[in-house]
């Protein structure tokens, strides 16, 4: 099974940000791609198209993450009509599951004959820590869980664990020795 994540490449337009992806949307690729729309919206972008034409699956941390950046775009909408996030292209499968989760309606939905052609930049990724993407991963569940309580049942033993993956990482971290002095 290939686990590779999904490349993402971005365009950032005067009032537009498409980002293109390209790929299985994982738990990994999900830190890129909340970091970038974060550092986006801090620079005022509040309108987002996702190019999904060659993106195969989400896993549910990115459709977590995911429903977190759609929900805080929504908010955004009612003062900003500009504001919102738009799924282009996204296959049958995505569809259903952003159904099945309870947060499509999260999105606007739009299928074209034809991909973006604009000039994507391949996103620069670094190194993730363990950390970081404990962090995601345990905060895009309860994402799910706070916009449908229909999903707790399905994550909350992960959540469970991802919490106390979570505190055992982080107590081992304030455990270290600082370098230095």
């Amino acid at each position: 099974m290939n686990s590779s994540s999904a490349k993402l490449l971005v365009c950032v337009g005067d009032k537009v940000v498409c980002i293109k992806i390209d790929g299985r949307a994982n738990f990994t690729s999900s830190v890129d791609f909340q970091t970038l729309v974060h550092s986006l919206r801090e620079r005022g972008y509040a309108r987002f198209v996702v190019e999904l034409s060659d993106c195969s699956l989400m896993d549910s941390t990115f459709l977590g993450v995911l429903a977190g950046i759609g929900l805080n775009l929504a908010k955004a909408q009612n003062a900003n009509h500009d504001a919102g996030m738009v799924l282009l292209n996204p296959k049958p499968r995505i569809t259903e599951l952003l159904e099945n989760l309870g947060i499509i309606h999260l999105f606007k939905i739009e299928h074209c004959a034809e991909p973006a052609k604009e000039s994507f930049d391949p996103l620069q990724t670094g190194e993730k820590s363990r950390l970081a993407i404990s962090r995601t991963c345990l905060e895009a569940h309860q994402t799910l869980m706070a916009v449908n309580p229909e999903n707790i049942p399905k994550f909350k033993d992960v959540t469970k664990f991802l919490a106390e993956d979570l505190k055992r990482m982080e107590m081992a971290q304030a455990d270290k020795p600082t370098s230095g002095g």
